[in-house]
């Protein structure tokens, strides 16, 4: 991933909002990703592309240092590339229901930000 453009990085993080908001339509409440092997398989690959768009965004962030500051504070950016340390390095540890709670109420949010990140590259 670090050698994509910002552009194609942006491109990768709202594909996979996308994909995310597709997988996690059928889930209800963060017991629901634990209930079922469809719902482990769902909180797997929504967990790897939270951890993806935070890989991106760091790779943003390391290239144009204050491009992401157009949209956002650095606490909020932050915020999401801990996500990414946190599913990285403690997998172990993921609890279904910040999983849930972070596309059921950040990924909107998220989705608007990029884009508006993708119209500052215009």
């Amino acid at each position: 991933m670090d050698k994509s453009t910002t552009g194609e990085l942006i491109e990768f993080i709202l594909t996979s909002i996308a994909l995310i908001k597709r997988r996690f339509n059928s889930i209800s409440s963060g017991d629901d990703f634990l209930h079922t092997d469809d719902g482990l398989d769902k909180l797997d690959s929504i967990s790897m592309r939270l951890l993806a768009i935070g890989e991106a965004l760091k790779n943003i962030d390391k290239r144009e240092r204050d491009f992401l500051l157009k949209v956002a504070d650095k606490t909020y950016w932050s915020m999401i590339i801990k996500t990414r340390e946190i599913l990285t390095h403690h997998y172990v540890d993921i609890d279904s229901e910040t999983v849930y709670d972070i596309c059921d109420t950040k990924l909107e949010e998220l989705n608007q930000n990029i884009l508006k990140l993708q119209n500052n590259l215009n």
